[in-house]
């Protein structure tokens, strides 16, 4: 073994992590020692590697994504680290490597994990995964106004270092759509704005409707109803804007909400880069739904309430690492789809930041007493979040924000009648067209 050349590159891209509490060389060497403690002291949005000898650990949040490949060569195996499937598979191309590549070969490093590969040749080793990440469930009280302000507060602990990491001349968008998950953060950052000395008109909220959508209707009504209308854009598209092929091409994926929630974060961005060339800051509210587990059971026969309300994060991560379930090229749950509003921004020259999908945002609520506060009913859990959301808004900035029917983006951005003109197609159908681009 001591003849092959362990060859290794990363081409991540460290300007995109958003990291509050150290440098980023201070992060990687968390990452290099391997220990989950370290790691989990990082505060942030990230994706890091470091190589020591011929190990190589990595580890991300839910924010960033990060995929590795393993190619050989006469010397020895080649480590290949990025974002994305076609930055690995153009780098192959340079080596002269690129037969070798498939996207099925590639593997996404699942969020809260430390990942160690040991690049020593053939046979190809297997990795070893230790979570930096165990929040502990069932630790908050039954008191919903408490939940709420701890959950929120929280919240707005991480949107104000992410504030104060941005410079005092730039604005900063919210891609909103007057929901719970974005009016929130909406809300929240306009409170510290104000609370921090910071000029609000800054602030702007985007939102998206294509061909009539209904979410501009709602956006309106959030922000009027507060009197803070003058905040709003609304970007009118037609349907041709809307273009699941690129989207599927910007994701590298095919799953189909993840898909279609894409679509429309796409032709979003790309209609604020036209109008606002220079704009580089967008807050979302992703996340939300997955940390408050609002999502309809019913609409996934793998799901019962008792998986939901049982298994830690199974939003967050999918089933887990070490199940049979796990994909090695995608990972499970949000850890997978945060892709959808992450890949779209990044494409089109933004940097995102999704503060609910932070490790301090999601401990807090893993620690929500779901099954005392729902008794393994359905409606109680679907009915938790606004209540949650509502009240911690009241207590940690005063606002009494408006609480409308939960809607997915997709169906509020496009009318019905446009969605299934462009979307709604099967799975298989985006699956073979993804494929087809490494044809």
């Amino acid at each position: 073994m001591n003849q092959y050349i362990a060859d290794f590159v990363s081409l991540l891209d460290d300007s995109q992590n958003i990291i509050f509490n150290m440098t980023v060389e201070e992060a990687v060497r968390a990452v290099a020692s391997g220990d989950p403690d370290l790691v989990r002291s990082i505060e942030g949005q990230f994706a890091l590697v470091s190589k020591v000898g011929q190990r190589v650990f990595m580890a991300r949040s839910i924010g960033r994504p990060m995929r590795y490949f393993l190619a050989k060569q006469v010397s020895g195996p080649l480590l290949i680290v990025a974002e994305r499937m076609d930055e690995i598979y153009e780098y192959l191309k340079q080596k002269g490597l690129h037969k070798q590549f498939h996207p099925s070969y590639t593997r996404m490093v699942p969020a809260h994990y430390v990942v160690r590969i040991d690049v020593i040749g053939c046979p190809d080793p297997n990795p070893v995964y230790t979570r930096f990440f165990q929040p502990e469930q069932n630790v908050l009280p039954t008191d919903l106004d408490a939940i709420g302000k701890k959950y929120i507060q929280t919240l707005a602990n991480e949107c104000r270092k992410w504030l104060m990491t941005i410079p005092e001349t730039e604005p900063v968008g919210v891609l909103f759509s007057g929901g719970i998950d974005s009016g929130s953060v909406f809300l929240v950052l306009y409170h510290l704005m104000l609370e921090m000395g910071m000029s609000p008109q800054r602030l702007k909220a985007f939102t998206l409707s294509v061909d009539g959508g209904p979410d501009a209707e709602q956006a309106y009504r959030f922000l009027n109803q507060l009197g803070l209308g003058l905040f709003l854009e609304v970007l009118n598209l037609p349907l041709s804007a809307l273009d699941y092929k690129e989207a599927i091409q910007s994701i590298e994926d095919y799953k189909s909400l993840d898909l279609e929630t894409a679509t429309m974060t796409l032709a979003l961005c790309k209609e604020i880069r036209a109008n606002y060339p220079d704009w580089k800051y967008l807050a979302d509210g992703d996340g939300g739904d997955e940390n408050l587990k609002d999502y309809p059971i019913e609409a996934n026969p793998e799901l019962t309430i008792r998986s939901v309300l049982n298994n830690m994060m199974l939003y967050q991560e999918g089933w887990g690492v070490d199940k049979i379930k796990h994909s090695l090229t995608y990972t499970g749950g949000q850890s997978r789809g945060h892709v959808r509003h992450y890949a779209p921004a990044r494409q089109l020259g933004f940097q995102s930041f999704s503060p609910y999908a932070l490790p301090n945002v999601i401990e807090v609520a893993e620690g929500i007493p779901f099954i005392a506060l729902t008794d393994w009913n359905e409606e109680a859990l679907y009915a938790l979040k606004g209540e949650v959301v509502k009240r911690g808004i009241k207590a940690v900035t005063g606002w009494d924000m408006p609480v409308f029917e939960k809607r997915r983006f997709q169906d509020g951005a496009v009318s019905a009648d446009g969605f299934s003109k462009v979307l709604g197609k099967r799975e298989t159908e985006y699956r073979t067209f993804f494929h087809s681009l490494y044809a």
